[in-house]
């Protein structure tokens, strides 16, 4: 008889704490949180898709920080998080995803980024997506066919960013990924020689720096050339006119 009391007391125990188990979430007041993420090549103006390397759910970190109360966790991956402990106690949250280092400027270097707030409910299980969209500034420079045939001496056109990167965009084709800060595009050109067969001369080109850069936005910057009562270069953002230039009268002072 005391054999089958001491078993039976054994099973009760047991049982307790599976059932201490299967509580512990409620008991803590916890609920169950899942992370999905998505990445969107979509720019500001042109409301077009960009082509760029598009990074997978892995690639992403995530940090979560309380809301209206102290917390904050970082994760090396999304699934670090979803597949470990993903239990959070109830309460308001935001995720911030990140693919990518802004400080890395370039071609097809593109840094995703968003975040995304919500609520965890004891007992349930909250599913939260993020869409992730492009941080850097991009940017891309273009020059005219008019142009080419006044400066027919060629022309070498280049592009600093605040951190001090320098790229040659003389020829450029496809758009530089930068961080979202101010940037400068300036250069050089060269008329055509003149009827004597003396060289043509080499200008300095106004160096150009927008008044504002935002970030998830294309900037087309193209120089041109008007012959219009007298050559005028001039300098376009996103078709929209930004500077004027005489350049017989202004350029040619800066002659080199």
């Amino acid at each position: 008889m005391k054999k089958f009391f001491a078993i039976a007391s054994l099973l009760a125990l047991t049982l307790s704490a599976c059932s201490d188990d299967v509580a512990q979430s409620e008991q803590k007041g916890e609920g169950q949180v899942t992370i999905g993420c998505v990445a969107a090549t979509n720019v500001v103006d042109t409301r077009a898709n960009v082509s760029c390397t598009t990074p997978s759910v892995e690639d992403f970190a995530l940090k979560i920080e309380g809301v209206g109360h102290t917390y904050s966790a970082n994760y090396a991956t999304i699934a670090e998080f979803n597949n470990g402990n993903n239990y959070l106690h109830l309460g308001s949250y935001k995720a911030t995803v990140v693919a990518g280092d802004i400080a890395e400027e370039g071609y097809d270097k593109a840094t995703f980024v968003g975040s995304a707030s919500f609520s965890v409910e004891a007992r349930k299980n909250t599913e939260v997506e993020i869409t992730a969209t492009i941080a850097n500034t991009l940017v891309k420079v273009e020059v005219t066919d008019a142009f080419k045939t006044y400066f027919a001496g060629g022309h070498a056109l280049k592009l600093t960013t605040a951190a001090g990167n320098e790229f040659d965009v003389t020829a450029q084709t496809e758009p530089i990924f930068i961080a979202p800060a101010s940037f400068t595009i300036g250069g050089t050109a060269t008329k055509q020689p003149n009827q004597s067969g003396a060289e043509g001369t080499v200008v300095t080109l106004p160096n150009y720096v927008p008044e504002s850069v935002a970030a998830q936005t294309f900037y087309t910057v193209k120089f041109d050339v008007e012959n219009a009562g007298g050559a005028t270069l001039t300098i376009t953002l996103n078709d929209t006119l930004v500077e004027s230039i005489d350049i017989e009268q202004e350029l040619n002072d800066n002659a080199q």
